[in-house]
């Protein structure tokens, strides 16, 4: 009998190990994953602070040409077309500032526009619906 009291059988480790191991892995991906987001969140935020700065700034440039026709000037990059003054200034490479002011200096238009022309030469083959029974006769 005391032959069986002292043997001793360490337990399974095994599968705790296989799930410790387990668990490490899941935390160390979803640390990658919270990593790379971070990142991504992170160049759209440059992004946006630095489209908010160069609007910023052409805006203030828009502001100076404004005061300088206040102050009976007409500067060289500004249009006097018909009875309105108008000019736009660049923002980016994509977007401009356009103003348009009337004569008693009053602000029509003040909008940032697109700066290239919308370049589209593929056309898209549409589904019309050919194919599908719906009890209604579309082609008559």
């Amino acid at each position: 009998m005391n032959r069986e009291k002292e043997r001793f059988s360490a337990p399974a480790t095994g599968g705790i190990s296989l799930l410790v191991v387990f668990a490490v892995l899941c935390l160390t991906v979803f640390a990658l994953l919270s990593l790379a987001t971070v990142q991504a969140d992170l160049r759209l935020a440059d992004a946006s602070a630095q489209g908010v700065k160069d609007y910023y700034a052409a805006d203030c440039q828009a502001q100076e040409l404004l005061a300088r026709l206040k102050n009976g000037e007409l500067p060289d990059n500004v249009y006097l077309e018909g009875e309105h003054y108008v000019f736009d200034i660049p923002v980016s490479e994509s977007q401009t500032l356009e103003v348009e002011l009337d004569r008693t200096l009053t602000v029509l238009r003040w909008q940032t526009v697109s700066a290239k022309p919308w370049q589209n030469n593929e056309t898209l083959d549409l589904w019309e619906g050919d194919g599908i029974y719906l009890g209604i006769d579309t082609k008559e």
